[in-house]
């Protein structure tokens, strides 16, 4: 475990720029005196970190826009905050230990496979993240849109990573695996799910990771399976589900109850229970969904994130670097290489 985890963050991305990352940064140092923060982004903005402690500024001159296009991201902005950020965790002796943005996730994801490549054993990396489930916790969901068209060994690699990352965050040694399909029996599913399943059966056998079988869309927040493969375009849907559901949730707590007698005194009792509601699938605690199967660790928060996201996202990658994921990562690929 790591003493001194080292966070490179591309203070300019997302929606709010700096009044969201800043804020966040300086409380994440507040809460983690372990820790040490690059902040890149441009100069008149990191004026604003000169004094912080335990901060290092590294001057972008430009912004990959939300709406810039992959190729502008990498061909035309060579000086942006995002690359340089990402920059930050490359060669033997890199200066960051992980990296965090809330900017363009087609960009990030780009250049993130160019300047830091896969991992040996890995086709694409996938992004993963966690949704809130009824026991209370919280299920690793992968891919969530990185890979939109994925083969079966395609999600016996993101199996493999999504049981590293639980591993690495939770601590628990053995994350249980299941296969997202239309229903649990073996017969089910196109003929890519069908395969898949033989391979993580096999995998399982092998003691790699531990398959559960397949599950379906309910299981993710019935907390079934610590870890949920499937392909980037379900897995898109399912996270887009989720965070409209809590959006839902919120619009409901902030409209004012009219209408007779009895609906108001409905609203008023309903309103403690879609508050707690509200509180636990509140997306902001689980932001921060990492870019597996890299060189490198990268953490992408959500565009729209504020300033307690932000944070989260902050520190899903202080736990991810502090546990060593990126070692974890590559133990599980080449143990699962060595017996395939």
């Amino acid at each position: 475990m790591k003493t001194t985890v080292r966070i490179a963050v591309d203070v300019m991305g997302g929606d709010h720029g700096a009044n969201a990352t800043l804020p966040a940064c300086r409380a994440f140092l507040t809460r983690h005196e372990q820790a040490e923060l690059l902040l890149v982004g441009q100069a008149e903005i990191l004026a604003k970190a000169a004094d912080w402690p335990r901060t290092r500024c590294v001057e972008a001159a430009e912004v990959v826009e939300m709406h810039d296009p992959i190729e502008v991201a990498l061909r035309k902005k060579r000086h942006s905050s995002m690359r340089l950020a990402i920059e930050q965790l490359r060669g033997d002796s890199p200066a960051a230990d992980a990296c965090v943005s809330s900017g363009n996730t087609g960009a990030l994801m780009a250049l993130a496979k160019v300047l830091l490549k896969t991992v040996d054993g890995i086709d694409r990396p996938a992004i993963a993240a966690s949704m809130p489930n009824a026991k209370g916790g919280a299920t690793t969901v992968l891919d969530l849109g990185a890979n939109v068209d994925c083969g079966p060994e395609h999600l016996l690699q993101f199996a493999v990573m999504g049981s590293a990352l639980v591993t690495s965050v939770t601590e628990n040694e053995s994350p249980s695996v299941g296969l997202l399909n239309v229903g649990e029996e073996v017969i089910k599913g196109s003929e890519v799910i069908k395969r898949a399943g033989e391979l993580l059966r096999a995998a399982d056998a092998a003691g790699q990771i531990r398959f559960l079988g397949n599950v379906e869309g309910n299981d993710i927040f019935k907390g079934t399976a610590d870890v949920v493969v499937c392909d980037g375009f379900v897995g898109n849907v399912a996270l887009k589900s989720a965070e409209g559901l809590a959006s839902m949730v919120s619009a409901m707590l902030r409209q004012e109850f009219s209408g007779s007698l009895l609906a108001r005194a409905s609203g008023v009792l309903a309103l403690p229970v879609l508050k707690r509601f509200k509180a636990r699938v509140d997306h902001r605690k689980y932001n921060g969904a990492a870019l597996l199967g890299l060189r490198g660790l990268v953490f992408k928060s959500h565009g729209s994130a504020d300033a307690l996201a932000f944070e989260r996202a902050l520190e899903r990658a202080y736990e991810a670097a502090r546990h060593d994921l990126l070692e974890r990562v590559h133990e599980r690929v080449a143990a699962t290489l060595q017996s395939a």
